[in-house]
């Protein structure tokens, strides 16, 4: 089902990318970065669903509030002439591996279960 999902977000995010404007240069460290937290939250919502843990609520929540705080504090930080938008990438990709750790070990531990019980019943 993730799989599936994950294909059609690719296929329409290739197709809106073909067919999009070029974003300007003062608004592409926002765009990535709010790019970035939203990554984070997606990367989050399949860990949870793989361990259970899943709440719609709280991901759409962390998805808008982590992607709102991420381009305020690009902002700010242009504002301020320091680069305060790379502690939040910092935190963002750090989440991101995490998450991600999480998801590749729960897939092995099914992969490996899967041969022993294959090896088992030879």
């Amino acid at each position: 089902m993730v799989f599936f999902a994950i294909l059609i977000g690719c296929i329409l995010g290739a197709i809106v990318g073909i067919n999009a404007p070029t974003i300007s240069y003062s608004y592409s460290s926002y765009l990535a970065i709010a790019i970035i937290a939203a990554l984070d939250s997606v990367f989050g919502g399949i860990a949870g669903t793989l361990k259970g843990e899943f709440n719609f609520k709280v991901f759409i929540s962390g998805f808008f509030c982590n992607s709102i705080l991420s381009i305020i504090l690009t902002f700010l930080g242009n504002k301020l002439n320091v680069d305060i938008y790379l502690a939040a990438i910092v935190v963002f990709v750090g989440r991101m591996f995490i998450n991600l750790t999480i998801i590749r070990k729960h897939y092995i531990d099914k992969w490996s279960k899967k041969i022993e019980n294959k090896s088992v019943q030879k």
